[in-house]
Order: C-alpha cells, then structure tokens, then sequence
C-alpha cells in the first residue's frame, strides 16, 4: 500500500475508482476521496455484486443463497498496487485501482473473475511454466442512437460521409476517424496500456487493436480498462464503440483472439518447441486440451446470446476446434514464427467476453491437455469451414448445459463458480426471450 500511495501522491490524485469486474464484464465498485481511500487501504462490498447479470438481475433465490450468506455480507476488496492507472478523460486528476475480492477470513473469493485467472496462472506455476498471451480487440464504430430497436448505423467521418462496403486494412478509412483514435491512443499511453496496432478489420466501421505480448493478468487487466477507454475516447467525438459479438446484421463478428504460448519459467525458452525447433509434445497437447475442453467452456468465451450470431454459418468465424499452420479458418491457428515464439491463436473468443475469464479458460484447456497428454486432431490443409468434426454447441443453452457437466471446469474451477457462472447466464437468457424482435413483428405479425 506504501507503494500505491506514493504513486497517488505523485500524480496528485483527488479522487479514485475503485474497481472489481463481475461475471459479465461490467465495472463494479465505488469512487472515494484519495485520503479515505489511502486511511482505509481498500473498500467493501456486497458479495453479492459478482452475481449480476447485465440486466442487473440476481440469480434465481435457491441458487443465490446456496452461493452466498443469506444475511447479503460484504466482501473484502484490496487494492492491486500493480493495478493502478490514471483516468485520462476525468476532469480532475484520477486514478482507477482494481482491487481483488476476499472473504473474512482472507479466502479469495471463488466467484471472483480476477481471482479465476489468478488460480490458472497458479496451475502453470506449479509446473514451473508461465504462458505469455496477447489479446486482439476487435470492435465497431457507430453513430450513437438511443433507440435500440433501430439497426445500428456506421458513423460520419472526417470527410463528412458515412463509410460504405468492406473496408479491409484501409489506411484511409481508419484515418477518418483520427481524432477520435489520436486521443485514445494519447489515453492508452497515460496509463500505460501496452497496445500495439491499429487495423481497420473487415466490417464497416470495424476495427482491431492489438496488445503487446505479456503477462496474462496484466493483459486481461488492460483489456478491462481499453473497453472503457475506447468507449470513452467514443463518447467524446460524438460516436459509440461497441464490443458487443455481433452488432450489425450481415457484417462480420467482433472477437477476442488469444495468442498463448508457455516459457519454461527458470530458463524463459518456450517449452512449444523442441532444440531442433521443431513443435515439441507438450505444444501438440496444449492444442489437443483447447480441442477436447473448449467445447465444454464455450460460455467463458462466448458468453452472451448475442455471441452466438458470430458462429452462424457463412460468417467469417471459424466455428470449430480445428487447428492448423498459418490457417485462419481453423479455430486454433499456429501463425508463422520462430521456435522461440511459436504459440497457438484461439480464435473463437467473442469481443463481448470477460477477458480475465475467456483468457482463464483459454489457457486452462491448454494446461489440462498438457497434463493429461492429449493428442490433437490433424492439421487441417486448406478451409476448415466445412469441417463437421470437433463440433461446438451452436447456441447458449447448449453450451451452458456442456459447461455445467464438465467435470474438470468444477475441478479446477469450482462448483460454486461454474454454478453461479451457469446460473447468471440462463436469467440473462430468459431475459432475452421474453423480448419479442423486429424480425418477429416484420414477419410474423400480418402474416400468421
């Protein structure tokens, strides 16, 4: 704490957020006065937050207090000083410190995203191996509306028009949103957010960026807080950025893709490749656990409805646990590199998903295939589209049902989370389909 005072007193914090992230991905926690915040060396919560859905609902009451004490306790949550980054966009000096969730007697809470990620990077630890990641944001740019039974509309650019057709690694398209992406990137660097690239992705309006390779806490962490920039960096130029997986009808996804490889902890050498440089044992069984146990955590990464849009057919998702050199139709793709870098893309991850849970999951499977010596499938020569091997479950409640049987999702990530996860999840979804559609009014109304 020491530490993290110094850093506040520094940059003459007034005023700091401080944060948790629940299932969903949403910011939660409270914003304090720098003085209380530095006298009480965190804050409480109710345990209770971490159940939320993103409609604000609670779970169903026989679940809810078979997961939480029915007197509604808080949590204890403690400041990361290693968590720590300004609020560029605040009008007075600010900082946003994430903070990690313990019970009374110092227990790390299970339902904790965060606390998720942290178990999984301990598994590896065990072993003597740390796993590098480095996500890809992909995302839309749209006019703002407030009406959300309209279709999202491609804002107006610098030039005064509207973008049409597939732009595809347009200079010039992405350049006509520069104001907007010169203050995002200006924020991006004042907190120290480790973002590399700017690519105008295939959608219209729709962009990627690119981290850096790192840490897979660190770079969960600074996913969380580059949403918040982007939407942000948005708002201020009269625009919406959004993350959701499938925004707009007839255009592609949005995804999370997660590179992952794993280094020998003592020696920092890649232990994906042999000292001929060839792909060692343990690479081909980190890619046979992605293919056996994805399936089973599909939730984690594609978390919402709306996730599964991205994975119809004739999308540019690749909707299977294929993998393959250079290869991105396969779900797994193993990108051009040296022996020292090679690592594995995980490309079905949605922009929507908690990154702290989807990169959990991600590097989890890989793990459990290592330790449990699977072999992979084939590399797939040419398109993987029309592969009908290594199915995925093509809608939510199939994929719920899969992620709450998996026995080793319990094991490593415990029954009162993956319980909490699936139940949250199935009122979401109940939420959804008490809500009647355009298409429904469009199609159906005159016509049945």
């Amino acid at each position: 704490m020491k530490d993290l005072e110094s850093w506040l007193k520094e940059r003459r914090i007034t005023e700091v957020e401080c944060l948790v992230m629940d299932i969903t991905g949403i910011a939660r926690g409270k914003i304090t006065p720098v003085s209380k915040f530095v006298a009480e060396k965190g804050m409480r919560l109710p345990e209770s937050v971490l159940l939320q859905s993103v409609t604000g609902d609670y779970v169903e009451d026989d679940i809810y207090y078979s997961l939480l004490d029915p007197a509604d306790i808080d949590m204890i949550c403690k400041p990361d000083g290693g968590a720590a980054y300004s609020v560029p966009w605040a009008l007075e000096p600010t900082a946003q410190v994430i903070h990690d969730c313990f019970d009374k007697m110092g227990n790390p809470i299970e339902l904790s995203a965060r606390n998720q990620l942290k178990k999984v990077l301990a598994l590896y630890a065990e072993q003597g191996w740390r796993p590098i990641v480095a996500p890809e944001m992909e995302f839309y740019l749209t006019k703002r509306c407030e009406d959300p039974d309209l279709p999202l509309q491609p804002p107006i650019g610098r030039s005064g028009r509207q973008e049409t057709g597939r732009q595809s690694f347009s200079i010039d398209a992405a350049n006509e949103f520069d104001p907007l992406f010169e203050d995002m990137y200006d924020w991006c660097e004042a907190q120290g957010l480790d973002i590399d690239t700017l690519i105008h992705e295939e959608g219209t309006a729709q962009m990627e960026i690119n981290f850096r390779h790192g840490d897979p806490l660190t770079l969960a962490d600074q996913v969380f807080l580059f949403k918040r920039t982007m939407r942000e960096a948005a708002l201020k130029h009269d625009v919406a950025a959004t993350f959701m997986a499938k925004p707009v009808t007839n255009e592609p996804g949005s995804a999370m893709h997660i590179h992952q490889s794993v280094l020998d902890a003592k020696s920092g050498r890649s232990i994906f490749s042999n000292a001929d440089g060839t792909m060692s044992q343990l690479f081909l069984h980190h890619i046979g656990g992605l293919q056996k146990f994805i399936p089973e955590s599909l939730p984690l990464m594609a978390p919402n409805v709306n996730s599964f849009r991205r994975f119809l057919p004739d999308t540019s998702a690749p909707v299977n646990v294929e993998w393959g050199e250079e290869n991105r139709t396969c779900g797994l793709r193993v990108p051009d590199s040296n022996p020292q870098n090679r690592r594995v893309e995980n490309r079905l991850p949605g922009a929507d998903a908690n990154a702290y849970l989807a990169i959990a999951a991600s590097l989890l499977c890989g793990y459990l295939g290592m330790i449990q010596k699977l072999n992979p499938s084939a590399p797939v020569q040419g398109r993987a589209f029309e592969r009908r091997n290594l199915r995925l479950p093509f809608t939510l409640e199939q994929a719920l049902e899969r992620m709450e049987h998996c026995a080793e999702l319990e094991t490593y990530m415990g029954s009162k989370f993956v319980t909490g996860f699936v139940a949250v999840k199935r009122v979401e979804n109940e939420n959804f389909k008490r809500v009647i559609s355009s298409w429904e009014r469009e199609f159906l109304l005159l016509s049945v």
